[in-house]
């Protein structure tokens, strides 16, 4: 009869604790959470709750197991394998906290700075730190569960007598791993771009979607992702246009005929960005930029408060501006220089002496004689 309860007693009292210790606990930051809504630690460390009965649990088994009396043959294979479950469940358990404690600063933060470029940096310092702690964490968490074993500790002295090749081997052999290592540090602590940020690489326009210690991905406006190495960053040049203020200026071009009317299109313009949303009222213009035999070019410059919304101010312009010049000023649009010409209104179609324009006739070019006459 003691063969059988002491393992129920053991076992069923382990998990009866486990279970109690959790609820009280989940009960108190509960209570927590809905005393404290300014922050979002207490609700937060809720998250932790099955690591923490993981961890409980593995180590009530591990300290009374013995006493169960259970398979006493293999006693020292089941000790190593709660080892194992307690060293990873109390890895687990550090994760959790450690995200809690990040997530709830930079959420204090957030709401104490209305700055978004701040905050987005901030953001991205945190998204990294915590990274970096996982990875130390399971580290650790690792080389403790491999020196549970006796072959691992043997080879312990060998393994510190040759870490001088090996570091060197690795580090040649790592080269590449490590520089984006370094390279999202310094991107990370650097403020050079964050997480959120509108940037131009290889001629792709997108917003930083993720960053992590090794890679960085860029999803573009057609909703495509494009994963680079941080190392690219900081080697190569790229545009930020969140860099320092999120404001934008955009232009428009427009290749019209010499006899457009250029004082019309600029009243047009004020009236197509007074109707639009988009744009920001800040500033606009609107410019003849070059001119070609054929044609001129104009410019229109508009403003806007993100890169979205220039975007937005820059194909509504076009498309309000090239209706309106097919609709009134017909004329004004680029033409082949052989079709015939259409005159701005109120012009005569004779000359100045009221006399109708001739164009002269074309001469029949007499072919060249051949031979005898």
């Amino acid at each position: 009869m003691e063969n059988v309860l002491r393992p129920l007693i053991v076992v069923g009292g382990s998990l009866v604790l486990t279970l109690l210790v959790g609820w009280v606990v989940d009960l108190l930051l509960r209570r927590a959470d809905q005393r404290h809504n300014e922050t979002p630690q207490w609700g937060l460390l809720r998250r932790c709750r099955l690591p923490l009965q993981f961890v409980l649990c593995t180590a009530l088994l591990r300290a009374s197991y013995d006493q169960a009396d259970i398979a006493a043959e293999h006693d020292e294979a089941i000790g190593r394998i709660l080892t194992l479950v307690l060293i990873g469940s109390t890895a687990w358990l550090l994760v959790r906290i450690a995200a809690a404690i990040v997530e709830s600063s930079y959420s204090r933060y957030a709401n104490a700075h209305r700055d978004p470029a701040r905050v987005r940096r901030v953001r991205t310092q945190v998204t990294l730190i915590q990274r970096v702690v996982t990875a130390i964490v399971g580290v650790v968490a690792i080389a403790a569960m491999l020196l549970t074993f006796p072959a691992m500790q043997a080879a312990g002295a060998s393994l510190l007598a040759s870490a001088g090749i090996l570091g060197i081997v690795a580090g040649v052999a790592a080269q590449s791993t490590l520089s984006n290592l370094f390279a999202g540090l310094q991107i990370a602590f650097g403020d050079m771009v964050r997480l959120g940020d509108t940037v131009v690489v290889d001629g792709e326009w997108g917003t930083v979607d993720e960053i992590t210690l090794t890679f960085l991905t860029v999803l573009t406006w057609d909703e495509r992702r494009i994963t680079m190495p941080v190392s690219y960053f900081t080697s190569k040049p790229f545009e930020n246009w969140s860099r320092g203020s999120v404001q934008m200026t955009g232009t428009v071009f427009f290749h019209l005929d010499h006899s457009a009317p250029v004082e019309e299109i600029r009243e047009k313009l004020r009236d197509i960005l007074r109707a639009c949303p988009a744009w920001d009222g800040r500033d606009y213009g609107l410019a003849v930029t070059d001119s070609t035999p054929s044609t001129m070019e104009v410019r229109a410059l508009v403003t806007a408060k993100d890169a979205d919304d220039v975007w937005t101010v820059r194909v509504t312009v076009r498309e309000e501006m090239i209706r309106w010049l097919t609709a009134q000023h017909p004329y004004a649009l680029p033409r082949v220089n052989t079709a015939d010409a259409i005159l701005p209104p109120g012009s005569h179609p004779n000359g100045n002496d009221g006399q109708p324009r001739r164009t002269p006739r074309n001469r029949a070019v007499e072919p060249p004689r051949t031979g005898r006459g």
